[in-house]
């Protein structure tokens, strides 16, 4: 027998029971393109989501929100426009369908880059972000964060090869966390976002807050 293609941390994953979400559950898509996509389907099933990928318009179509994971935001966003995924999902971020970006996503719902180099965006955040704004991949590290409104102390947190927000160009951008001064979790609207991986560490509420802010926005 000829063995089948695996993917890599696809065998990982199989090890651990998925938690199974009620009927009613909010279905909530992950973009599958590039990057840390089994982390974030995990976080979110523990949260009590029904978590699916997406890859294509008829998956974004699918789903009450969705997380842009960290990964290479330029690939990305290549990959977005290549698929034909880029202009439908701008405008259900404008429709205001709830959207959580981390590291690379929240690259990619940024209004502005500070650098020369133009790369494709999505847009949804009127804020300024710096790439790589705290080294390289050996200068990644763990921290603790208080996050404004989430309760429970101090968040767990990573910061790999991530970003930051420079400048906050609109009132309408709240600050919920910062450090050094720069702020590293921002919301508009329905539209959250983190410099760092909040999937990695084991520690859901980031993603707790996003799943009931999924539900709340599909009942209303």
């Amino acid at each position: 027998m000829t063995a089948r293609p695996w993917i890599p941390g696809e065998r990982y994953a199989s090890r651990a029971p998925e938690p199974h979400a009620p009927p009613d559950a909010p279905v909530v898509g992950v973009l599958a393109l590039q990057g840390d996509v089994l982390e974030h389907l995990r976080a979110l099933r523990r949260c009590g989501a029904h978590a699916v990928q997406v890859r294509n318009v008829d998956h974004l179509a699918g789903v009450d929100g969705l997380v842009l994971p960290g990964g290479e935001s330029t690939t990305i966003g290549k990959l977005l426009t290549r698929f034909g995924l880029m202009e439908p999902l701008r405008e259900r971020v404008r429709a205001g369908m709830p959207t959580f970006g981390t590291c690379a996503g929240m690259i990619l719902l940024s209004a502005q880059l500070d650098q020369t180099e133009q790369q494709p965006l999505i847009g949804g955040l009127d804020v300024l972000t710096r790439r790589n704004a705290y080294g390289r991949q050996v200068d990644s590290f763990d921290t603790r964060l208080r996050v404004a409104g989430l309760e429970g102390g101090p968040l767990d947190v990573s910061f790999i090869r991530a970003p930051r927000v420079e400048r906050v160009l609109s009132d309408e951008v709240e600050v919920l966390a910062e450090i050094d001064g720069h702020p590293v979790v921002v919301r508009q609207g329905d539209v959250l976002a983190s410099a760092f991986h909040a999937e990695v560490t084991g520690d859901d509420r980031l993603h707790r807050e996003f799943v009931d802010r999924v539900r709340a926005t599909r009942a209303g």
